[in-house]
């Protein structure tokens, strides 16, 4: 169920490569993730009925025997018709998760999974890249859109390789990444989010440090493979504070796990105790105007190497993702190519064109974290240009919680627009509202900020609007993608190239 979506659409993907019978529904139609699908000849009906369960399980002598679920709709739909159709005949319920970790099981991979309240896509696309250019065909699910290139096949969110490394991206949201029990963990960063199943940031840590825990006593039961160090290496963001406390909670309790701290060194060149690998960050002096990655405690690191990506937060990502690759027995020269040459994964930073020279961006950031990241690069890559944060909401109680820090890194921007509130799973929709958030940051920074309405009223505003030269950074989790599109087909066709 729900086969157009990033995960569920892998889940079908690597049932069907590994010999299964596989079809699909979503009422929410066609999408870029569900082309994959088409291309694999995987059947998907456009709406949710109970007779796909009943009809399916006579049609040419095929039985319906598991039926895979996102697991928030099992707890805010428990009555859906589907989910009682299946129970009625007896065919199990299980979350797209499992289905992706019983692939992994299934080819005899080691498990590689890439967590973190940020970073998540972005990285786990990295680490795949830097793997697939070291010539190690690995398999992987990544929750963004990756190209041809990357997939082996149509654009989509999963591969299937022959390798001995599966590349996963693990969400911790209501403990989607339980069914994981990798050989390799990666923490990005680790701080409070989805205020609608963690009280706070403790919540957060307790989630990762029960993760970790399953994936430890789930590594001493595994025989050492030949080559390896450890039985799992868990590679620790430590310049993350969420991160830190978590590695000085488990430093000692993981005792079939060897952590790997590393770090980005701070303005003052000083990173935490006990960091093993450390990255410095820098600039190219000419040219591209691009960050730069150099680290140490990676013999045969090159020096200082270009990232097409922006930010000291991608920064981090690609020392956590060097980290990974090291790890896995890749030679560093072959990781600083890897790194280096990495484009990104859709809808993080992707440029979508630039009609009549007004450069439109979309980005998948819905967090003040992210968000505060995102503007940051921008600014790098584009100074003294005047930049519109275009954010729409992503649910209500989201938003309500974090409501302060929405406003006051929107307000750092130069122009910000607020689209109608994605509520997603959100049943209450009256707690707080876009023109709420659009009046705070006003009072907050000063700057004009417009709440227009839906998402195609959006567009609509900011094509009467924006100027030349103008940088248009469009973000959400919801639909706002919509407003990049329309944005660039109001706009007209792309005059130029840009990043």
């Amino acid at each position: 169920m729900g086969a157009a979506g990033a995960g569920a659409s892998a889940a079908a993907l690597l049932a069907h490569r590994a010999g299964a019978a596989v079809s699909g529904c979503d009422a929410g139609g066609a999408s870029p993730y569900s082309a994959a699908l088409t291309a694999e000849d995987i059947p998907v009906a456009w709406q949710h009925s109970a007779d796909h369960l009943s009809a399916g399980s006579s049609e040419e002598g095929l039985v319906i025997d598991r039926l895979a679920v996102t697991k928030a709709l099992t707890s805010i739909d428990p009555h859906h018709p589907e989910l009682l159709a299946a129970r009625r005949l007896g065919v199990p319920l299980e979350a797209w998760q499992q289905v992706v970790a019983d692939a992994a099981q299934t080819r005899g991979q080691r498990l590689a999974a890439v967590a973190g309240t940020h970073g998540k896509s972005t990285s786990s696309g990295w680490l795949l890249h830097v793997l697939v250019h070291a010539g190690r065909d690995p398999s992987a699910f990544v929750g963004a859109l990756l190209p041809a290139a990357l997939t082996g096949g149509a654009p989509g969110t999963a591969r299937w390789g022959r390798g001995d490394t599966f590349v996963v991206e693990a969400d911790e949201y209501a403990g989607n990444f339980d069914p994981y029990r990798p050989a390799l963990s990666v923490l990005l960063n680790a701080e409070w989010d989805h205020p609608d199943v963690f009280a706070d940031e403790a919540a957060v840590l307790d989630a990762f440090e029960a993760w970790l825990r399953a994936a430890d006593r789930a590594a001493a039961e595994r025989p050492l493979t030949e080559g390896a160090g450890a039985r799992h290496v868990v590679v620790a963001n430590v310049g993350d504070s969420g991160v830190a406390r978590l590695a000085g909670k488990l430093g000692s309790a993981l005792p079939a796990s060897v952590l790997v701290r590393v770090a980005l060194a701070d303005g003052r060149g000083s990173v935490p105790a006990e960091t093993a690998i450390i990255g410095r960050t820098g600039r190219t002096e000419s040219g591209m105007n691009a960050t730069t990655l150099d680290i140490e405690g990676m013999a045969g690191w090159p020096g200082p190497v270009p990232l097409r990506l922006d930010g000291r937060h991608n920064a981090a990502n690609a020392l956590c993702v060097a980290a990974a690759a090291w790890s896995l027995g890749v030679p560093a020269p072959a990781i600083a190519e890897g790194v280096t040459s990495f484009p990104g994964v859709g809808r993080r930073l992707e440029l979508k064109g630039v009609p009549r020279g007004v450069t439109v961006l979309d980005d998948y950031g819905h967090h003040p974290t992210a968000i505060a990241a995102t503007l940051a690069a921008v600014r790098e890559r584009y100074p003294e240009r005047r930049v519109w944060a275009v954010y729409e909401p992503l649910t209500f109680h989201r938003t309500a919680e974090l409501f302060d820090a929405f406003a006051a890194v929107l307000a750092t921007a130069d122009r910000a627009v607020i689209a109608d509130i994605w509520a997603g799973r959100d049943p209450d929709t009256t707690i707080t509202s876009a023109a709420a958030l659009a009046r705070a940051i006003s009072a907050h920074g000063g700057l004009p900020a417009a709440a227009p309405g839906s998402v195609e009223q959006t567009a609509d505003h900011l094509a009467e609007r924006v100027q030349e030269g103008d940088v248009v950074l469009v973000m959400g989790g919801g639909r706002s993608f919509v407003i990049a599109e329309r944005l660039v087909s109001i706009l007209g066709e792309p005059s130029g190239t840009a990043r």
